[in-house]
């Protein structure tokens, strides 16, 4: 019976964790420097928003990890001695494995501006940041403004939860457009209205210079690059993206770049070693897909494939079609395939654009120019069955096949009986134009 310990308890971990448990009788330790127990990390915005409790965001009772011979320590690992396959950690203490899972996650991105790391200034990626926000910004009299500095889907989502507390928000963005380095324009310019619908202050084009202390280390402003303008606030949340979690690797003799590099097995260079989820960096990217891919539903496939190596039936990690999903304010998101932004959009793919007039609702399709396969679909406001789109990218279907089809993939038929003239009109009038 072999040791299988796994660094960090997020949804790759534990995924791994009970797979591992499905397939074999080894001895499990999952260790993690953050909670007790597994919890919902997208469920943070949630709990702060009044919806759920905390509780409420742990998939498995408490006695499961007992149950299930899960062992659970909290410590924080700081180094790996891969020779002797030991753990070391931070209160001195060690812990042996036969074979180990690094799930260590992400951290949010510092990029060494002056008063990063004042009281009053955080990222919103752990428990720990919730409890802080509860601290800092728990209501508009104690947060008079909030700032916050970064343009993708965790910034969106702290602006909806301050603004879900009347807290006034302004929304510091470096590029010209709300995400437009994964949206196409339309989109992207829909989703900066919606922001502003909402009543955030949305600065485009707008870079962060320094945040300003107060004489208790707390924060009192910010202060912008381009223009010298000081913002007085209260809180600032820097959600510039994430990176992989993995300071606590560069003693050991495992390789990293951004991440820790493995291939298509999720074998790092050292035998018996893994890693799996947010921190993990394929040395060859697989199709169209970033090396490094921080999303839920990958980790969970990841920590799947994972298991089945490490009992024995050593195989391959296959994501599939890229597919995602997210909400901003009122306006849910979903992608399938590739639908790429402005900056992205590699030379034979032509995108087709339907909005709706009430500005909340939109879908653009991607497709190659020379053959017209279908390549991707992005929906905004329209819930769409992720196993249509699925089978229509492995078939290679053509854009005229998913537009005539499309009533198929879409949740509400009754919505598109009402509006499949209208998006059938502006397609063939793009046709004629293109």
């Amino acid at each position: 019976m072999e040791h299988i310990v796994i660094i960090g308890n997020g949804i790759s971990g534990v995924t791994a964790a009970r797979h591992i448990r499905k397939l074999s009788d080894h001895k499990i330790t999952i260790v993690s420097a953050e909670s007790d127990y597994f919890f919902s990390r997208t469920a943070l915005m949630y709990i702060y928003m009044g919806h759920m409790t905390f509780e409420n965001t742990k998939p498995y009772e408490d006695w499961f990890w007992k149950k299930n011979r899960i062992d659970l320590k909290k410590g924080f690992v700081n180094l790996i001695d891969t020779d002797t396959k030991t753990l070391h950690f931070e209160n001195k203490e060690s812990l042996k494995y036969d074979k180990l899972i690094i799930a260590a996650g992400s951290k949010p991105n510092k990029f060494g501006w002056p008063g990063q790391d004042l009281n009053g200034v955080q990222g919103l990626y752990s428990k720990q940041d919730l409890e802080n926000l509860e601290v800092y910004a728990p209501d508009n009299n104690t947060c008079k403004r909030a700032v916050i500095v970064g343009g993708g889907l965790i910034g969106i989502e702290l602006a909806e939860m301050l603004h879900s507390r009347n807290i006034p928000v302004t929304f510091l963005v470096r590029e010209s457009s709300f995400w437009n380095g994964v949206l196409p324009e339309s989109d992207s310019a829909m989703i900066n209205r919606e922001i502003e619908r909402n009543g955030i202050d949305l600065r485009l084009s707008t870079n962060l210079k320094e945040i300003v202390s107060d004489e208790n280390d707390k924060v009192k402003s910010v202060i912008i690059e381009e223009t010298g303008e000081e913002i007085a606030c209260d809180f600032v949340g820097l959600t510039a993206g994430v990176s992989p979690n993995i300071n606590f690797l560069k003693n050991s003799t495992i390789e990293t770049h951004k991440g820790v590099l493995v291939n298509r097995f999720l074998e790092t260079n050292i035998s018996d070693v893994f890693a799996i989820g947010d921190c993990a960096e394929q040395r060859e990217a697989i199709g169209n897909r970033r090396p490094i891919e921080a999303v839920w539903y990958t980790g969970r496939m990841m920590g799947e494939t994972i298991a089945q190596s490490v009992c024995g039936n050593r195989i391959p990690y296959k994501p599939g079609h890229w597919f995602n999903s997210a909400k901003f304010f009122d306006i849910e998101f979903q992608t399938y395939g590739w639908v790429h932004g402005k900056k992205a959009k590699p030379e034979y793919e032509e995108q087709y654009h339907w909005k709706h007039q009430d500005d909340n609702k939109c879908i653009t399709i991607a497709y190659h120019k020379d053959n017209n396969e279908f390549l991707g679909i992005n929906t905004f406001g329209i819930r769409m069955r992720h196993e249509v789109f699925d089978k229509w990218l492995t078939e290679k279907r053509s854009v005229d096949f998913v537009l005539s089809h499309l009533k198929e993939a879409n949740f509400d038929p009754e919505f598109y009986t009402h509006h499949e003239a209208d998006i059938l009109k502006t397609c063939n009038n793009f046709y004629q134009t293109a």
